[in-house]
């Protein structure tokens, strides 16, 4: 799996950025091929507040797909309306997505004893 990622600085007009998002995020909705797409509002670092105020995730079964949807006429639109974000107000690059199944991670054995180390 492969995902294309933006994430969004902190903006300096809120209502100003909520607007452009919701417009921008109408037409992601129409590119084709979106396997998944996960919204996070970022809330703060270990040492205090993040530069960044929301990612958006668009996850894709393969590349391909995924270059299809960006440059699909929905992905072109979409990626105008990017623009209109600003310089340097967003990043974007792409991720490949490994799931782990299960959930735990397994601990070392300690319960083994001289005979099991000889």
């Amino acid at each position: 799996m492969i995902k294309f990622v933006v994430q969004f600085r902190q903006p300096t007009d809120l209502n100003n950025f909520e607007n452009t998002y919701n417009d921008f995020l109408a037409l992601v909705e129409n590119m084709p091929d979106i396997v998944r797409r996960q919204v996070v509002h970022i809330t703060g670092t270990p040492i205090g507040q993040s530069p960044y105020y929301r990612a958006l995730e668009l996850y894709f079964d393969t590349v391909d797909a995924m270059r299809g949807a960006l440059m699909s006429p929905a992905g072109q639109e979409a990626g105008n309306e990017l623009a209109r974000f600003g310089d340097g107000t967003f990043e974007v690059f792409f991720a490949e997505v490994f799931e782990e199944a299960g959930g735990s991670t397994p601990h070392a054995d300690t319960t083994s004893t001289e005979s099991d180390t000889a």
